[in-house]
């Protein structure tokens, strides 16, 4: 009797899991898609979400109007989240959510960051897409956490109706 033992092509079950899955809001049509489409696999996978929102320079640049300045951009940034957190958690979804304000760097390389201290299996971002393809890789923001993911990144973009709803 002899015993023949055969390697799989494909990888276990198990590593094709996404336990823990970031996904960076900042309230666009695609961030949103982002968070239905995570929302949509940690369901399936029984996984845990974290989003993460950045208040930047762009942000504090647009809010130049704003009475209070940081605490109505925190105020919305709050609001931002629970919005999103709701969502996710009427899919019975486990998720929590991380909010920072100040920090040293750029968006891209906060995510890395909170992706390996928080030990993402995954990260879905949003992608607005505005750019033909031959531009789309030379320097948008989904790029950028693209290339400093140590994690697998899911890019989702926006329906044209959405983006063009944005721009109105």
């Amino acid at each position: 009797m002899s015993l023949v033992l055969t390697a799989s092509p494909f990888p276990a079950k198990e590593s094709l899991v996404y336990r823990r899955i970031l996904v960076p809001i900042d309230g666009s049509p695609a961030a949103v898609r982002a968070v239905e489409e995570a929302t949509r696999l940690a369901r399936a996978m029984t996984s845990q979400i974290r989003l993460l929102h950045v208040i930047d320079e762009l942000s504090i640049a647009q809010a130049g109007y704003a009475r209070n300045g940081p605490a109505d951009l925190r105020a919305e940034a709050t609001r931002l989240l629970d919005r999103s957190i709701d969502r996710v958690r009427h899919a019975d979804v486990e998720v929590d959510s991380v909010l920072y304000d100040e920090w040293d760097g750029t968006v891209s390389s906060l995510v890395a960051d909170e992706a390996r201290r928080w030990h993402a299996d995954l990260v879905v971002a949003g992608t607005h897409g505005r750019r033909d393809l031959g531009e789309v890789l030379l320097g948008s923001s989904a790029e950028r956490i693209l290339r400093g993911s140590s994690v697998p990144v899911m890019l989702v973009h926006a329906t044209a109706n959405e983006s063009a709803a944005l721009i109105a």
